[in-house]
């Protein structure tokens, strides 16, 4: 594997002076937070092993009761949330399969469970075949309704997706609300987004659900900061910590406001260091690596991105980190024809604005920016408006002499780089 390129150290010097004086006024506290770095115990893990001991016994028992098998897949999908070990997840697949072939692909639930598992693997196309099966049994018909809208999602069919979410309509059901929040934000409305996500929170609060309480709050702590509400996005974490203090997603979002918010580097770092202590996955290395990227530590970047592939290479993650490979791939001018290739396969896995957009990037980065521009124009502009893809857009036109199409990126930019990462900052002014 060769190592990735860095960046030149006059850039590294220029960030880390920039930074300096670009601070915000802390929302954080440690003391808010700090015990949860601390939490040894998990009654959820605890719980998950117990039921997979005592379930596993009963089928052994009664290798014919296969709703048992289910309970255990259900256990492990539990195992892989608090641990991100990617087994677990192969486990529940594998006995999800065998249930499902046990009782010939005919009861909806057991179905719903293994395409659920394949869109966690990224194995979209799998979870719209399954979906569609159900749909065609007819049973719990707003569920597969709902999950053919989460797969359509996945594969960038918004026709359809938009279909299947009107189907189910129900101003006062959560999984509903969740929905139509994802579907405003994909099309750019993050203002009703929150709001619908916001009325989700009410109705998991009413209920006093836990389960729906953690999911709510993580999702609007991720919503608010994307809007720039910082100070909401930390409360936000900190509700689901108060819930499951566990939850390493909601650590991870505080670790995000420490570096990328607050400029808080070292602080950062221990927090995504005491989650890699029972959450360790490859995208944390990614993490630590902008960090050290931010700080000018230039051997830090490189220990950090060879610890990324190191973990994919003993790890089968499958297609769940494509994306993050093509994007680093394409950083360096030798990988970038490796980007490229990996950006096809994503673009014919899952066609979406989003896989274009690699497309287009990998395009550019190994020379070919008029090919770069036909693509974007044709698959990206207008269909989504994620940050990074909207920078790589304002590359795209820069490198075709479009610079009227710059400026407008270029200004919408300077208002989202909370959301891009302090080491975008000096990048996005540059344009």
């Amino acid at each position: 594997m060769k190592p990735y390129k860095l960046i030149p150290v006059l850039v590294f010097t220029i960030l880390f002076i920039f930074a300096c004086d670009n601070k915000n006024t802390p929302v954080t506290r440690v003391a808010d937070y700090n015990n949860y770095l601390k939490v040894k115990e998990n009654k959820a893990l605890d719980f998950a092993h117990a039921e997979i001991d005592f379930w596993q016994k009963k089928f052994d028992a009664a290798p014919n009761q296969m709703s048992y098998l289910s309970i255990i897949a259900s256990k492990y999908a539990t195992l892989f949330e608090y641990t991100g070990e990617v087994n677990h997840l192969y486990k529940a697949e594998e006995l999800l399969t065998e249930v499902n072939k046990s009782y010939k692909y005919s009861k909806v639930a057991a179905i719903h469970s293994l395409a659920r598992n394949y869109i966690t693997q990224h194995r979209f196309k799998e979870a719209l075949v399954l979906a569609n099966k159900a749909l065609a049994i007819g049973e719990a018909r707003k569920e597969t309704q709902k999950l053919l809208f989460d797969v359509q999602m996945e594969l960038g069919n918004y026709t359809e997706a938009e279909k299947n979410l009107n189907a189910v309509k129900d101003m006062n059901d959560f999984d509903y609300l969740i929905r139509l929040a994802k579907w405003n934000d994909h099309k750019g409305d993050l203002e009703t987004a929150i709001s619908f996500m916001e009325k989700a929170k009410d109705i998991a609060e009413k209920e006093d659900n836990t389960t729906l309480k953690v999911w709510s709050y993580s999702n609007l702590g991720d919503f608010y900061g994307h809007a720039g509400r910082i100070q909401e996005s930390y409360d936000c974490y900190l509700k689901t910590l108060t819930i499951d203090p566990n939850y390493s997603y909601a650590l991870k979002g505080i670790a995000w406001i420490v570096f990328s918010y607050e400029r808080n580097t070292k602080e950062a770092k221990r927090i995504v260091e005491a989650i890699e202590l029972t959450h360790n996955t490859p995208d944390f290395c990614l993490l630590k690596s902008q960090m050290a990227q931010f700080e000018g530590n230039k051997e830090e970047v490189l220990h950090e991105r060879n610890a990324y592939f190191y973990m994919q290479e003993n790890n089968d993650y499958g297609a769940m980190y494509n994306k993050y490979n093509t994007l680093i791939y394409a950083d360096a001018k030798e990988t970038a024809p490796k980007a490229l290739a990996i950006a096809k396969i994503e673009v014919n896995h899952r066609p979406t604005p989003d896989s274009y957009d690699l497309l287009a990037w990998s395009y550019l980065k190994t020379g070919q920016s008029k090919k770069a521009l036909e693509i974007a124009q044709k698959y990206v502009v207008g269909k989504t408006f994620e940050p990074k893809v909207q920078y790589h857009l304002a590359m795209i036109y820069k490198s075709n002499n479009r610079m009227n199409k710059v400026a407008p990126i270029k200004e919408e930019l300077l208002s989202s780089i909370y959301e891009l990462g302090p080491n975008m900052e000096e990048k996005v002014r540059q344009l």
